[in-house]
Formats: structure tokens, C-alpha cells, sequence
């Protein structure tokens, strides 16, 4: 007669599974924390078609974001790569937005008849000083230095 094997009990089986739960857990723990971490850093974003770089104090280099030409008197343009909204409330005064509405931090998408849009909720702001007009959005659209620098406008 052969030997039996031993039986598990009820305790034994339990703590088994325990073990193996926290083994995969742990080991789902580890592998999405190498997911979401790099030790790389991010590449720069690479200048807009038809920019140029200009040279900056101090050796830094900013791209310009848009031709002037390219910017509608009374109303604006967007480029949402930059997360930045450049308008032109009147001829010759430019002025930059940031794309990022003050409500619940949709992405504005248009800019019509004098007011920057945002599709989520219905908010407008002005083309001249990001202020909300209409709209949930309580504040404005946070400012954005920029330059003019012959025909093209330039973030600082």
C-alpha cells in the first residue's frame, strides 16, 4: 500500500493563497510603478513650422510661436502643442493666453467674434485680456508674456 499524501487543511490552504495574493499584488505594484517612472528626461518639443529661434538673455533659446500675419486683427489663433492662445485685440497689440480654462481645466479650442471659447461649459473670455464673459468661469485666463520681433511673435 503506497503512502497517502498529506492532506491541507483549511488553515494551510488560506494562508497559501494569502501568500501568493500578496506576491502578485507586490509584483503588479512594482511593474506599474516602471510604468509611470523615467529616469529619461522629456524631449523638448521641437519649434513650431515656420518658427525660428531667438536668442534669449542668459543663452536660452524661445521659439517663436506664430507669424504675426497669421493672427486675425480682433480675434486669435490656437496652439494647443504650447498650450497657448495668441490674440490680437487691436492691430499691432499682441497678447497670449494660456489654453487652460479656469473652470475645470478643459482646453479652450476656438477663438470667434472677439472671445475665446471653450466647448466644455460654455465659457468665453476676451481676446484682450483673457477676462471670462460669459460663461461658468469665474477668472481669467492666465496672461502670457510674449514679443514681437519682426513678423513673428515669440513666447518670453
Amino acid at each position: 500500500m503506497s503512502p497517502r499524501p498529506a492532506l491541507l487543511t483549511t488553515a494551510a490552504l488560506l494562508n497559501r493563497r494569502a501568500v501568493l495574493a500578496g506576491s502578485c499584488a507586490a509584483g503588479c505594484a512594482a511593474l506599474a510603478g516602471c510604468a509611470t517612472y523615467s529616469a529619461a528626461p522629456e524631449p523638448e518639443a521641437a519649434p513650431q513650422a515656420g518658427g525660428t529661434a531667438a536668442p534669449q538673455p542668459g543663452g536660452a533659446a524661445a521659439a517663436a510661436l506664430v507669424k504675426t500675419a497669421e493672427v486675425p486683427v480682433g480675434g486669435g489663433v490656437i496652439l494647443a502643442a504650447q498650450q497657448v492662445v495668441v490674440t490680437q485685440p487691436t492691430a499691432g497689440l499682441f497678447k497670449a493666453f494660456s489654453t487652460t480654462c479656469t473652470h475645470q481645466g478643459c482646453q479652450v479650442t476656438s477663438v470667434a467674434e472677439g472671445q475665446i471659447v471653450c466647448p466644455c461649459h460654455g465659457s468665453y473670455f476676451s481676446v484682450t485680456d483673457g477676462a471670462p464673459t460669459d460663461g461658468p468661469a469665474k477668472k481669467p485666463l492666465p496672461e502670457k508674456t510674449v514679443t514681437v520681433s519682426g513678423d513673428a511673435v515669440t513666447l518670453v
